[in-house]
């Protein structure tokens, strides 16, 4: 069915049927709107979306880009983001980047021509002078033409951002460890160009330099920012011998699993043999054997929080999102921090 063919059930022109069924209704007598609808009802007319988003400047959807669907972090993000479309009656629709700054920018091209009501752009910001500015342009045009553009992110984007406290989890992480008795670490990260792993590597030594626990005295590994990347460095650190190191601390909860699974591999067991600590609570941080220590992301309140930002007309400065570590069976207290045990008679 065409609008043509409602336009000749209903007895009216096809520019009187458009506006009733595009979202332009004003001006149309009620008899006529009354006679558009019921007869798009009986011939089964669905309105196309993009001639509404043509004749309303926006369709009503959320476009979010993520920088990988693969990672439990950003399924709890669009599980908020969802949550909280859903009731404003708002559509998501989710694109990869695919932790690439020029797919990241292709993709804000490409969505402009769909005309989304928002934009959501998750994930860390890699240091990619050569788009940035090109990025910046691309949504200071989108939101110009009434657009609404949030990140959930580091700030430093001129748009609304939510973004994650990574730097003082971190450091508070490392102080807790250092508490429990903790003296040697390896620190397993990703590439530096990725922020939130630097924010996360630098705020745990900060937090051990605070406990009095020299940095330079600890190993770091970079690696992928991905679970396979977190198995690589572990085996890294087998091969080499683990030595003295009492606790591994691995960027993402992520890499983190990638972690206990090289050590179970290589016939450590994590927990008991050296201790492992993540970041970010994912859902599966509880279920692996031990349950990671972690520090735990209100990630479906980030993706809530960054919908309302979007539908608010306030001009907020960016929101830091809290963070709590959470102490599991994987970082029971250092050796050198239990009590003797008692000899048996």
């Amino acid at each position: 069915m065409t609008l043509q063919d409602v336009a000749a059930e209903a007895r009216v022109s096809l520019a009187t049927a458009s506006r009733a069924l595009n979202g332009g209704s004003r001006g149309v007598r009620s008899e006529n709107l009354a006679r558009v609808r019921a007869a798009a009802a009986r011939l089964g007319y669905v309105p196309n979306a993009s001639a509404q988003a043509t004749a309303k400047g926006s369709t009503q959807t959320v476009a979010l880009v993520v920088s990988d669907v693969a990672d439990p972090y950003y399924s709890a993000i669009a599980a908020g983001i969802t949550d909280a479309a859903e009731a404003n009656g708002l559509v998501v629709t989710m694109t990869v980047a695919d932790r690439s700054p020029r797919r990241e920018l292709e993709l804000v091209r490409g969505l402009r021509g769909h005309r989304p009501q928002i934009i959501v752009l998750a994930g860390s910001r890699i240091d990619d002078s050569e788009t940035e500015q090109e990025l910046i342009d691309e949504l200071a045009q989108y939101r110009d033409t009434g657009g609404r553009v949030v990140l959930i992110s580091q700030p430093g984007l001129p748009f609304p951002t939510v973004t994650v406290d990574n730097t003082h989890g971190a450091e508070t992480l490392a102080r807790t460890m250092a508490q429990a008795g903790y003296r040697r670490y390896a620190i397993i990260c990703g590439p530096d160009r990725i922020k939130t792993s630097l924010d996360r590597w630098r705020g745990f030594t900060t937090g051990l330099r605070a406990s009095g626990i020299e940095s330079d005295d600890q190993v770091l590994i970079r690696t992928q920012f991905t679970r396979s990347g977190g198995y690589d460095a572990a085996r890294e650190l087998v091969e080499r011998g683990l030595g003295d190191i009492e606790l591994i601390f691995a960027v993402s909860d992520t890499m983190a699993i990638g972690v206990m699974t090289a050590l179970r591999d290589a016939g450590l067991e994590p927990g008991r043999d050296v201790a492992v600590a993540g970041f970010d609570d994912i859902s599966s941080a509880i279920d692996v054997v031990p349950a990671l220590t972690t520090v735990a992301v209100p990630l479906r309140e980030a993706g809530i929080e960054a919908v309302r930002l979007a539908l608010s007309d306030d001009e907020a400065p960016p929101m830091r999102i809290p963070t709590t570590v959470h102490v599991r069976e994987s970082t029971p207290r250092a050796p050198s921090a239990r009590p003797p045990t008692e000899p048996s008679t």
